[in-house]
C-alpha cells in the first residue's frame, strides 16, 4: 500500500507547488474513516481510494481531484458527512465527493427506463465539474483490475456496465489509454475464451517475429533523422479487445489482420508532422484508403493525429500515427491533458474550450428538453457511442450495433430466433429493406414469419459476428433438415419395396451398424446420396438379400429411349386413374423448402410429363422428364434412380419451369408479339436469350413458368399461329 510521503512525491513530480498539507490531511482522514474495513480481497479498504488517487496522479490532475479520490467513498461507506468534509477540506472538494457518492448508487445495467434515468443522473452529477467523471473513471478502472475478488454472479454485470457506459465515456473524453484498458478488462471477463485465444496468438506472433518491431522502429527513426527531424518512434502491439472488434467488423480471421502492430512518430511541431509524413510516403508505398488527417480536422473529443499505413520494411504493413507531443498527451489523457496546455491562469485545471468538455456541456443542456428518461437517451446517449449505432425496439429496448449494421444484425441482437424468422423490417414506422444501413436513433421493428429460414446470402451482408454465426448455423440446419426429410422418404419407400413394414424404432436400433450417431444422421446421409437405401434396409432386416435379379434385369429395346431402368419407374400422371402404388413414389410439388428438389437445368419438367428423379450426392433430387436424353448418362447407376410422382393441388396451382426455342422473323415487334402470347396465356417469362441466326430470322431461347403440360401446349399452339413465328419447340434437357 502506498505510503503518505509516496503519494505526495507522485504529485510533486508534475506539480511542484502542490499543497502538501492538504494531501496529508486527506490521507490521514480517509485512512481513519475507513478504519478496519476490508475489501473482498482481504486488503484494507483504504487501499482502494489510495490506488484511485495514484491513477489520477498518472493523469497529472490537481490537488482537489486527488483529495476527492482519497475521500470518494467516505460519505457512502463511513460515518463522514458532507458538512464535515466541507469544514475540513472546503466546499469545492465536498461537492466533488458528494457527486461521486451519487454516482456510486447508480445501476447502469438495468431495465431501459431505469437505465435512462440513471444515465441522466450520472451526467447531472458531473455537470458542474467534470473532475467527478475523471475520479469515477479511475475508481472503475481499479475495480476492474481487482474484479477477480468480486462474487462470480456480480462480475459479468460490472464488466457489461463498464463496456457499455464507462469505456465509451472515457473514449468520448479523449482518454484512449484508459478506454482501452477498461475494454480489455471487460472483454476478459465477458468472453474469456476469445480473450485467451487472441492473447495466445499475440504471444506466438511476438515470439515468431522476434526483433521485427525494433527493426522497424530503427528504420523509421533513421529515415526521419536523415531529414533533420527529431522524432521519437515507438511500436506497440494492439490490445485483444481492439483486435477482436476489428475481426468482427471486417469479418476476418486473426491471421488475415495485417495491422497487429502500430507505430507512433512523435515530433515537436505541426510542420514536422507533415514533413515526417512526406519522408514516410517517399520511402514506402502508401496502402490506398488508409490515410486520415485528424490534425487539420480533429475528432469531436479533441483527438489530433495523422494516420497512414504503408508497406514498410520486410513487406510488412505498418500502421503509423504521426503527432506532436501535445497531441500525444491529449490522445493519452484526453480532457485531463488540457490542464498542461492552457494559456490562462486560474483555479480550474480543465479548460472549457476543449471539444470534449463542450460535448459534455451540450449534453447537460439537453436534459432540460427531454420530457422522459427514454427521450433523453434518444437525444443524448447516442453521441456517447460515436463508433456505434444505437437503435431501439418498439418497446424501447436499446440495441447497440457496429456502424453499417443492418436490420438483420438488429434482429439477431434481439434474439437468435427473431433473426432466423425475419422476413422484413420497419424503420421508424416505414417498411424498409432488410439490407438498409441503420442510423443512430432508429426505431426498428422486425417482421417475422413462422417456418422462415435465413438465406445463406445474408452471411455476406451482416456485420456482427453473432449474426454471421447464427446464419451459418441456421443454413446448415435447414440444408440438413431438407436432406433428412428426403432421406426419410427414400428409406420409407425402399422398405415398402422390400416387402417390409417401416418402423423408426427398428431403424433407430440399427444406426450403430450403419456407422451413424443418430437416426437423423442416417436420413441425411441417404438424402445426400452418401448411403444407399438398400444398405439401410439390410441393416434393419438382415435376412433381406436385396432386390431380386429379375427386378434389376433390363428388357432390351423396351422402355423410353431403351433405358434399362424405364420398366421399374412408377408415375402418377394427371387425368389417368391408374396409379402404380403411390406409397413407393416420392411426391413432387415443385421446388420447396421441405425437400432439396430441382428440375433439369435445360428444359425443366411440368405436371403431365412422365418424370424420374436422379439423386445427386450433396445436391438432392434432380427431376427429368422421361423423354430427356440426359437420362442416358445415368444408365449404369441404378442406385441413383428414384420413383417420383406429381402431387399437384388443384386449388393451389404452382408454376413449373420449362424451356422453349422460338425461331421468329427478324422484324420490329416480333418479340412483343411472342411476349404478348405468353402473357395472355398466363405464362411467366423467367429468362430470355436471343441469337441472330441470319438477317431474316432470330432464334430465342425462353425460360417460362407454366402450370402443367396442357397449359404449355396451349402456349405453343398460340405461338405457332402467329405469322412472325417460323417454328417453336420445347427443349428436352
Amino acid at each position: 500500500m502506498m505510503r503518505q510521503y509516496e503519494l505526495v512525491e507522485r504529485v510533486r513530480r508534475y506539480n511542484p507547488n502542490t499543497d502538501e498539507a492538504l494531501l496529508d490531511r486527506a490521507y490521514v482522514y480517509a485512512m481513519r474513516a475507513h478504519g478496519t474495513q476490508k475489501r473482498a480481497s482481504g486488503d484494507p479498504y483504504f487501499s482502494h481510494p489510495l490506488e484511485v488517487a495514484a491513477i489520477l496522479t498518472d493523469l497529472k490532475l490537481d490537488d482537489a481531484t486527488i483529495v476527492a479520490a482519497l475521500l470518494h467513498d467516505t460519505i457512502e461507506d463511513t460515518d463522514a458527512t458532507r458538512d464535515e468534509i466541507d469544514k475540513i477540506f472546503g466546499q469545492q472538494i465536498g461537492a466533488l465527493v458528494e457527486g461521486l457518492t451519487k454516482i456510486k448508487k447508480l445501476d447502469l445495467v438495468s431495465k431501459q427506463a431505469k437505465q435512462a434515468e440513471n444515465l441522466r443522473k450520472l451526467l447531472l452529477a458531473i455537470a458542474d465539474d467534470v473532475r467527478v467523471l475523471l475520479v469515477k473513471l479511475a475508481d472503475r478502472l481499479h475495480n476492474m483490475r481487482t474484479l477477480k475478488w468480486v462474487p462470480e454472479e456480480k462480475r459479468s454485470r460490472v464488466a457489461q456496465e463498464t463496456l457499455d457506459i464507462y469505456a465509451p465515456l472515457a473514449g468520448r473524453m479523449g482518454m484512449h489509454d484508459m478506454r482501452e484498458e477498461l475494454e480489455d478488462l471487460s472483454f476478459r471477463q465477458l468472453s474469456p475464451e476469445a480473450y485467451d485465444s487472441i492473447l495466445g496468438r499475440l504471444q506466438a506472433l511476438k515470439e515468431s517475429n522476434g526483433e521485427l518491431v525494433a527493426a522497424i522502429e530503427r528504420e523509421l527513426s533513421d529515415a526521419i533523422a536523415q531529414k533533420g527531424i527529431g522524432a521519437l518512434v515507438t511500436g506497440r502491439q494492439k490490445r485483444p479487445h481492439s483486435i477482436w472488434r476489428k475481426m468482427e467488423r471486417k469479418s476476418v480471421a486473426f491471421e488475415q489482420l495485417s495491422d497487429i502492430y502500430g507505430f507512433r512518430i512523435i515530433v515537436e511541431t505541426v510542420e514536422e508532422c507533415y514533413a515526417a509524413l512526406g519522408v514516410v510516403h517517399t520511402k514506402w508505398p502508401l496502402v490506398p484508403g488508409r490515410f486520415k488527417d485528424y490534425v487539420s480536422t480533429p475528432k469531436q473529443n479533441d483527438y489530433r493525429s495523422i494516420h497512414t499505413t504503408v508497406v514498410g520494411p520486410g513487406r510488412q504493413r505498418v500502421e503509423l500515427q504521426i503527432r506532436t507531443r501535445q497531441m500525444h498527451e491529449i490522445a493519452e489523457y484526453g480532457i485531463a491533458a488540457h490542464a498542461l496546455y492552457k494559456d490562462t491562469g486560474g483555479s480550474d485545471p480543465l479548460t472549457r474550450e476543449s471539444s470534449a468538455y463542450a460535448w459534455l456541456r451540450r449534453t447537460i443542456e439537453l436534459l432540460a428538453e427531454g420530457s422522459s428518461p427514454e427521450e433523453f437517451l434518444e437525444h443524448t446517449k447516442l453521441e456517447l457511442f460515436h463508433d456505434q449505432v444505437f437503435c431501439f425496439t418498439p418497446k424501447g429496448r436499446l440495441i447497440t450495433l457496429p456502424r453499417r449494421a443492418t436490420p438483420i444484425d438488429f434482429a439477431y441482437a434481439v434474439h437468435t430466433g427473431v433473426g432466423d424468422r425475419a422476413v422484413g423490417a420497419k424503420i421508424n414506422g416505414k417498411i424498409s429493406p432488410l439490407v438498409s444501413e441503420l442510423q443512430n436513433g432508429d426505431e426498428v421493428e422486425i417482421i417475422t414469419a413462422a417456418g422462415q429460414t435465413p438465406p445463406a446470402a445474408w452471411e455476406s451482408i451482416v456485420v456482427t459476428g453473432k449474426a454471421r454465426a447464427a446464419i451459418r448455423r441456421a443454413t446448415r440446419a435447414a440444408v440438413r433438415a431438407q436432406y433428412a426429410g428426403l432421406g426419410k422418404k427414400i428409406v420409407e419407400r425402399a422398405v415398402v419395396r422390400a416387402g417390409k413394414v417401416f418402423s423408426e424404432e427398428k431403424l433407430a436400433a440399427s444406426v450403430g451398424r450403419l456407422a451413424r450417431a443418430s437416426l437423423e444422421d442416417v436420413y441425411a446421409a441417404v438424402g445426400r446420396g452418401e448411403m444407399r437405401s438398400d444398405d439401410v434396409v439390410k441393416a434393419v432386416h438382415p435376412e433381406w438379400t436385396g432386390p431380386r435379379p429379375e427386378e434389376r434385369a433390363a428388357l432390351k429395346g423396351e422402355g423410353w429411349f431403351e433405358l434399362e431402368k424405364g420398366q421399374s419407374l412408377k408415375f402418377k400422371i394427371p387425368g389417368i386413374e391408374s396409379d402404380p402404388d403411390p406409397q413407393t413414389a416420392i411426391p413432387i410439388r415443385g421446388i420447396n423448402r421441405e425437400l432439396p428438389v430441382r428440375f433439369a437445368p435445360n428444359g425443366g419438367a411440368v405436371p403431365g410429363d412422365r418424370i424420374v428423379g436422379i439423386l445427386s450426392p450433396g445436391e438432392g433430387i434432380t427431376i427429368y422428364p422421361i423423354q430427356s436424353p440426359a437420362l442416358q448418362d445415368f444408365e449404369e447407376e441404378p442406385e441413383r434412380w428414384l420413383d417420383v410422382r406429381w402431387d399437384v393441388e388443384e386449388d393451389d396451382p404452382q408454376r413449373f419451369p420449362v424451356q422453349i426455342v422460338v425461331v421468329a422473323t427478324n422484324e420490329p415487334g416480333s418479340l412483343a408479339q411472342i411476349a404478348q402470347v405468353i402473357g395472355e396465356r398466363d405464362g411467366n417469362i423467367d429468362n430470355l436469350r436471343m441469337s441472330s441466326r441470319s438477317a431474316d430470322f432470330t432464334r430465342m431461347v425462353i425460360d417460362i413458368g407454366v402450370y402443367d403440360l396442357r397449359h404449355l401446349n396451349g402456349i405453343l399452339t398460340d405461338l405457332r399461329a402467329r405469322p412472325v413465328v417460323s417454328s417453336v419447340e420445347r427443349v428436352n434437357g
